[in-house]
């Protein structure tokens, strides 16, 4: 092409063909088969189609090679499935004269003494693989008997699951969150368990998750019918598997904190969630098990790509010499995690492998996983993985949320599967995600946790929360070195008030109520909760509810009541408090402080010894009653003393020790 781009620019104008460029142009086009003559009417013309038959010449060049790589993937693919269906053959071939000089001399030996012929690996080439395909039984576009799962490598990754299960008596515990990874580690163990002979099935396992009461509605339905179908499975396969759901404590919910107890809305700082609603049920289950078996193996779906900071705290802890690793808090408990250095693809061809599609371009080989319901794996406990796919593919790139065991495990903090209710982060992408796949009726949730998440807004903190903290004291924010103690400091908020938690509870009932008239089967706040939030409120230390106000408000959603437990030893009820308010203002003291003073003496009524009971009634007078304005003008001089402040560690400290001190005195000796 270059010289005929050299010729075209010498005859650049478009001086008319003689006779013989004619000619020679007429052969050339008969050669060709094309009739048309009367578009070659100079070199110029004759130049360009040149040009474009070169450049055809080349995608077809392009195009042949792109077939012979997917034909060599085909090959390779098919090699690879009669090695796993029949296992690696090998074939006896003639060594070569040079062959057998050059093994004579490597192992020092005769020539005559090599053996004549060598075990070569039996590789088909095309036509073989079209020939082996042509004796296949298809059924619906299937080949019969196809196990794609059952590759080698995993069939070595199961022995050692099995070595690791058929090792010792501790039963296995393990961590399931419905995602991705712990859904891997089920199938693997599920499978491994389900290879082993049913003498060798001894230990039991334990899969359990953990429900925070406030978790998506589309990962609940997705949990609840893993666990019921594992659980089902599994007693058909006569494997010693079973399946539970652990739940926080009534008293120890979200909204039995928030709206109860009037906690702030999680932050990175306050993240009081974690503890309570996971790590607490997850370990007293693991406890329980301890006591009934002494020791456990809790299996975790942990992969040091996807948490490094994970894998750092196993591996610190691991046993030498053992696959397994000491747990960081629970003793008698080890961590098990047969997927720690597995990939993220690793993940997914275990899961779904059959349903990875393989394409050519001209940038390369290209992997896409087909969302085609029939060519879906079924997982051994008779479910599809299709589920889980499109709930990853719904919500965008998210991860999912791990199942905690302990503090070193990454939480929920980054808006993955997990609690509607997380404020965490600044946005919940993978719910927006969610909304926007298809899922909009789940949107005045997001609309919800947003209101939360305004809550730590610090313009937003005053209008929200009470100024007292729960212990009925104004705490305020701490000089550092430094700082200007002439200046006032702020005061650190505390528990939501009381009307914005009726506000949200009755929001919430609301939203729960259409949510299940228009068919979704939705629990947003359970019964044990609403009777640990109304205990919540009628103790509450500084705002109690004298009104008794939470079965009004089911009432009025709901149009019925609970079985609500009315205490008849309680010492205020509305006319009550109505008359306290009314003494109080006329007295001048704080109605809620005498409400405090008798409740303690009813509280200690009828005790034989009232021990304490001066201690008790001083902690009482020693809150901060009032409005914020009259608490800071008698803590005024407290705020202006520098040495309070700078020194204020120390001087806790010393005041400890003081204690301490006091209270040896006081014993008999």
């Amino acid at each position: 092409m270059e010289k005929l781009s050299e010729i075209n620019k010498l005859h650049f104008k478009k001086s008319p063909l003689n006779e013989q460029q004619k000619k020679a142009i007429s052969a050339y086009l008969a050669l060709v088969n094309k009739s048309k003559t009367d578009s070659f009417s100079s070199i110029s013309n004759v130049y360009k189609h040149l040009e474009q038959q070169h450049q055809n010449a080349l995608n077809a060049e392009l195009h042949l090679r792109q077939a012979e790589n997917t034909l060599s993937l085909c090959v390779n693919l098919i090699n690879q499935y009669i090695d796993d269906l029949e296992g690696i053959r090998y074939k006896k071939v003639k060594r070569t004269p040079d062959e057998i000089e050059k093994d004579a001399k490597e192992n020092n030996i005769l020539p005559s003494e090599v053996d004549e012929y060598k075990d070569v690996r039996i590789v088909l080439n095309a036509q073989e693989c079209q020939k082996y395909l042509d004796k296949l039984i298809f059924q619906n576009g299937k080949i019969a008997d196809y196990e794609p799962h059952l590759s080698q490598r995993l069939i070595d990754i199961i022995h050692r699951v099995q070595s690791a299960y058929t090792l010792d008596n501790r039963p296995w515990v393990i961590g399931y969150s419905g995602g991705k990874d712990s859904s891997a580690v089920a199938t693997l163990i599920y499978l491994s368990v389900l290879a082993l002979e049913k003498e060798k099935r001894t230990k039991n396992i334990y899969l359990v998750a953990s429900d925070t009461l406030v978790e998506t509605p589309k990962v609940v339905d997705h949990i609840d019918n893993s666990l019921a179908a594992i659980h089902k499975q599994a007693k058909l396969d006569q494997l010693p598997i079973s399946t539970h759901k652990v739940m926080p404590e009534a008293n120890q919910s979200f909204w039995a904190c928030l709206l109860g107890k009037g906690y702030p809305a999680p932050t990175q700082s306050f993240r009081w969630c974690t503890e309570r609603m996971k790590i607490n049920p997850v370990s007293d289950f693991i406890k329980s098990k301890i006591s009934q078996h002494d020791e456990v193996i809790v299996t975790l779906g942990s992969r040091s790509e996807e948490s490094a900071s994970r894998a750092q705290v196993i591996a610190k802890h691991k046993i030498e010499n053992s696959r397994f690793a000491r747990h960081t808090t629970l003793a008698n408990a080890y961590i098990y995690t047969p997927i720690d250095t597995w990939s993220m693809d690793d993940v997914w061809k275990i899961l779904r492998a059959c349903s990875l599609e393989v394409t050519t371009s001209p940038l390369g080989i290209g992997k896409k996983w087909a969302d085609k319901y029939d060519l879906e794996w079924q997982n051994p406990w008779a479910s599809k993985n299709l589920t889980l796919w499109n709930l990853y593919k719904d919500a965008s790139d998210q991860g999912e949320c791990p199942m905690v065991i302990d503090d070193s495990t990454p939480s929920c903090g980054n808006s993955r599967f997990g609690c509607w209710t997380c404020t965490v982060v600044t946005r919940d992408r993978a719910m927006e995600s969610l909304i926007q796949n298809g899922e909009a009726w789940m949107e005045p949730l997001l609309i919800g946790r947003n209101i939360l998440a305004k809550t730590n807004i610090i313009t937003n903190k005053d209008r929200y929360r009470n100024y007292k903290r729960r212990i009925g004291r104004v705490n305020f924010q701490r000089a550092k070195d430094g700082d200007d103690i002439s200046l006032e400091r702020a005061h650190v908020p505390g528990p939501y008030w009381l009307k914005y938690r009726k506000r949200w509870l009755r929001k919430l009932l609301v939203q729960e109520k259409q949510f299940n008239k228009a068919g979704h089967k939705v629990e947003l706040i359970t019964k044990p909760e609403l009777h640990a939030i109304r205990q919540e409120w009628l103790n509450d230390p500084n705002e109690p509810d004298w009104d008794d106000s939470l079965p009004g408000i089911y009432r009025s959603v709901y149009g019925k009541d609970l079985n609500w437990v009315y205490n008849d030893n309680s010492t205020f009820d509305k006319q009550g408090a109505h008359i306290l308010t009314e003494l109080g203002q006329q007295h001048n003291v704080v109605p809620q402080m005498v409400m405090k003073l008798l409740d303690l003496e009813i509280s200690m009524e009828g005790l034989s010894r009232r021990s304490g009971v001066q201690n008790k009634v001083a902690t009482i007078l020693k809150q901060d009653w009032g409005t914020l304005e009259e608490i800071k003008d008698k803590l005024h001089d407290q705020q202006s003393r520098a040495g309070y402040d700078v020194f204020q560690e120390e001087i806790s400290s010393l005041n400890d020790k003081l204690a301490t001190v006091e209270a040896l005195l006081k014993k008999e000796f």
